[in-house]
């Protein structure tokens, strides 16, 4: 990956729960795949489960991957990173995955993975897209505006990527 005509790639956070489902981790590695492919850097917590998908799909196709991880050092990254940046903040780390992201898609549910859901939509100029994983809704059961629910990881990277494009949220 390298800045081209004055543009450096875009960047997309993916973010998951380190224990994650078979199905969840499939459509991570195909997520990272996709986005490789299109040229995008991937962004992610560098540990296991969405994680550790993501980055062996977007590594396996010839793609960089930066795993923002939590700790003191690189204990628990997944193999599959390109590099690591180590914070030493802990969950807090949630919010430079987020901020360093041109969007972000997140796949499943956990606590954290909703922590980073909520900092994207806080941010507000960025698509947030939803794949399996956390639907918000009012007190009344209707969705709340904002993330977008994909279908599939070929939707999500297309509703991502074509939102950074044209240079608003999804």
């Amino acid at each position: 990956m390298t800045v081209t005509d004055g543009v450096a790639p875009r960047q997309v956070a993916v973010c998951g729960p380190a224990q994650c489902t078979p199905r969840q981790a499939a459509y991570a590695r195909r997520v990272g795949e996709l986005l490789a492919g299109r040229g995008a850097v991937v962004l992610c917590g560098g540990g296991s489960g969405v994680m550790a998908a993501v980055a062996a799909g977007a590594r396996a196709a010839g793609g960089l991957v930066i795993g923002v991880l939590p700790g003191r050092d690189r204990s628990g990254a997944s193999p599959d990173l390109s590099a690591a940046v180590i914070t030493g903040q802990g969950q807090a780390r949630n919010a430079i995955i987020v901020q360093s992201a041109d969007a972000v898609i997140v796949i499943g549910g956990s606590w954290g993975t909703l922590s980073e859901l909520a900092l994207a939509m806080r941010r507000g100029d960025v698509p947030v897209i939803c794949l399996d994983g956390w639907r918000l809704l009012d007190q009344a059961g209707r969705p709340l505006p904002g993330p977008v629910a994909a279908d599939s990881p070929e939707q999500a990277v297309a509703l991502a990527l074509d939102g950074v494009d044209a240079g608003t949220p999804a």
